[in-house]
């Protein structure tokens, strides 16, 4: 007999009738003390900490009630929107400036910058043996695991692993910024070959490329790419690098750095939670929407039908049946989300030549009709807003980019800005985090097991 058919039996076996309402919790349990998701009532985040690292602004405070504003996404004080816009003027890659501003706190003078991108250039060479020892040998279906357990690998291959000294911290977050685009492109590499069957191909990489520029080197067989598409994978990196504190993963990371845990485990923690598909995995989730309602419609540039299998998917008829348009709200933004703005343009001046004008046109009436009609439904007023997942897999696609990758590109991008907040953590908290959860279990009294029913 099949030993895992063999296993499940046991396995079910041990589920009895009850299992479920022993975890149950009544509606009943919870009152307005209870912050269920660390949410307040009106869906704003518990406060658990102060942060001079990023911030975001989706709407304001006025007589107690919270009034929509167009959205607005900060680094150390900077409009995210005035940095990418800076560098889309001058033609210029941008990411390694912002991960020195999220690290060091301030914007670099020329000499740091090429000081910074000099010890990045250093850095991007993975240890010696940790290509063949741990990722070769180790090939994972799924990238978002393997490159935690690759994450969590580079402890056994550093010196000095659990000293959490600002100098040592900072070094360690570096050569991580700098080595998770190869780690990335290597373990999908295993991925393809060993699940996919497909050829192996591996490539080394340069010290002289940006991490963009690496990255689409490293990932593509022929290591051949545009300036214009390096820029814009850099673009999306430097709008994913930071998203303030209170984001599941960065939370996570910092609620393991406050324990005093090694930066290994607290990034590869970090990693773990953006996998989950209400955090990090949510462009792909789009994609596989847009897709299907490319598929049910004749006109792409018909309102009215695409509206009409809008309507078939919020009623639970159509694509995965969730009854969910993917893509649009967001636990802050309410007028606007500055990321999606920023990618949407970055998807207008490419999407034609690139042959997915399709894909756009109906990401853009999944945000212009199924806003109101998803509004409608829920009878909200306040605005719900198209989100940064709508536009970046269609950025993702155009360049080429499987969907396997989404969200591991996500984590290349993050791993700043996680790094930056446990750096934070680290000197300003000297508290471990340590919520309390309000027991709904009975008192009972023990029962020896030979009287048990």
């Amino acid at each position: 007999m099949d030993s895992k058919l063999t296993a499940s039996r046991e396995y079910a076996d041990l589920i009895t009738g009850n299992l479920m309402n022993h975890y149950r919790i009544p509606g009943s349990a919870y009152d307005e003390n209870v912050k269920r998701g660390l949410r307040n009532a009106d869906g704003s985040g518990v406060i658990a900490g102060v942060s001079k690292i990023g911030s975001v602004r989706g709407y304001y405070i006025e007589d107690g009630q919270r009034v929509p504003h167009e959205g607005k996404l900060f680094y150390r004080g900077y409009d995210v929107e005035d940095i990418v816009n800076a560098h889309r003027r001058a033609d210029t890659f941008g990411y390694e400036e912002v991960a020195y501003l999220l690290l060091c706190g301030s914007l670099p003078t020329q000499a740091q910058q090429e000081q910074f991108v000099e010890i990045l250039s250093a850095a991007k060479a993975l240890p010696d043996g940790f290509f063949e020892n741990e990722l070769m040998k180790r090939p994972s279906p799924n990238i978002m695991n393997a490159i935690s357990r690759a994450v969590v690998s580079l402890y056994a291959y550093d010196d000095n692993p659990d000293d959490t000294s600002v100098v040592n911290v900072l070094r360690q977050s570096i050569e991580l910024i700098a080595r998770m685009p190869t780690i990335v492109a290597h373990t999908y590499a295993m991925k393809r070959h060993y699940y996919d069957g497909a050829s192996l191909y591996i490539h080394n990489p340069k010290s002289d490329l940006t991490l963009a520029e690496n990255f689409l080197r490293l990932a593509r067989r022929d290591k051949s790419y545009t300036d214009k598409e390096a820029k814009l994978l850099d673009c999306l990196m430097m709008l994913h690098a930071e998203h303030s504190g209170g984001n599941n993963s960065t939370f996570v990371c910092r609620a393991v750095t406050s324990t005093g845990a090694d930066t290994y485990g607290a990034i590869a923690a970090a990693i773990n939670s953006l996998k989950g598909p209400l955090h990090g995995g949510a462009n792909e989730a789009v994609m596989h929407m847009v897709a299907d309602i490319l598929a049910h419609v004749k006109d792409p540039r018909d309102d009215d039908e695409v509206g009409a299998y809008l309507d078939k998917i919020l009623d639970g008829k159509a694509n995965d049946r969730s009854g969910k348009l993917y893509g649009l709200g967001h636990a802050v933004y309410t007028v606007s989300d500055p990321r999606a703005v920023t990618i949407k343009e970055l998807i207008a001046e490419m999407a034609e030549t690139k042959g997915y004008s399709d894909e756009f046109l109906i990401a853009e009436r999944v945000e212009r009709l199924g806003v109101s009609k998803l509004m409608a439904r829920k009878g909200k007023s306040m605005p719900i807003p198209a989100n940064v997942d709508l536009y970046s897999g269609i950025v993702y696609k155009m360049l080429g980019i499987p969907e396997d990758l989404y969200t591991p590109l996500f984590a290349v991008s993050r791993i700043s800005g996680w790094c930056a907040h446990r750096l934070e953590e680290l000197i300003t908290s000297g508290r471990i985090m340590r919520p309390a959860y309000r027991s709904a279990a009975t008192r009972q009294k023990y029962i020896p097991i030979g009287e048990r029913r």
